[in-house]
């Protein structure tokens, strides 16, 4: 079994209801989209076996993994959960909700960019929902998606900078809706991975 990994770092969980926890990242290739917001180079990787990608991670001391992307989901499977879960790891994921999430992960993170009512019959309940929003998006429907405790509000930044139209936008949505709470790209605004 390989997975096809465009990187893999150990750092803080920058952004959602995890934000400050020690995480090891790894990020795999390929997405199903293509969002012009996107700060990732998902198309290239190295494959890498499972054991190999444990020897790597086996040197920090975190048992939490961030599966992100790309879009993750297009090569984890259940069994791959499975291999870490057995070496005793916590995981998350960071998906777009387009796809099933392989079974055992610990904490979902749903980022949908489009097809919101398609989502639940894939994912009916997640961890939370995470929305990337830029002056003018409309504020997602909640009673087509999945259901969850935490729904947020991402301002899209421009790479490593605030766009401040976002963040006013989405505070301004937040204080009309309260069931939405702002969510920081924290990792962009501190300087780190």
């Amino acid at each position: 079994m390989s997975l096809t990994v465009n990187e893999i770092f150990y750092s803080l969980q920058g952004e959602g209801g995890r934000t400050g926890e020690a995480s090891i990242f790894i990020r795999l290739s390929k997405c199903n989209l293509a969002c012009s917001f996107c700060d990732t180079d998902f198309e290239f990787g190295k494959k890498m076996t499972l054991d190999e990608i444990f020897g790597e991670i086996s040197q920090y001391p975190c048992r939490w993994i961030i599966w992100t992307g790309g879009e993750p989901t297009l090569q984890l499977k259940d069994e791959d959960v499975a291999f870490f879960k057995e070496k005793g790891y916590r995981q998350a994921i960071e998906t777009n909700g387009t796809r099933r999430v392989p079974a055992g992960i610990d904490y979902i993170t749903c980022s949908p960019k489009q097809q919101f009512g398609k989502i639940r019959t894939l994912i009916p309940e997640v961890d939370e929902l995470r929305f990337p929003i830029a002056t003018g998006d409309p504020l997602p429907d909640i009673s087509i998606l999945p259901k969850t405790k935490r729904y947020l509000l991402s301002p899209v930044f421009d790479n490593m900078n605030v766009v401040q139209d976002n963040v006013d936008y989405c505070v301004e949505l937040i204080k009309k809706n309260p069931q939405w709470v702002l969510s920081l790209q924290v990792h962009k605004l501190i300087g780190i991975r």
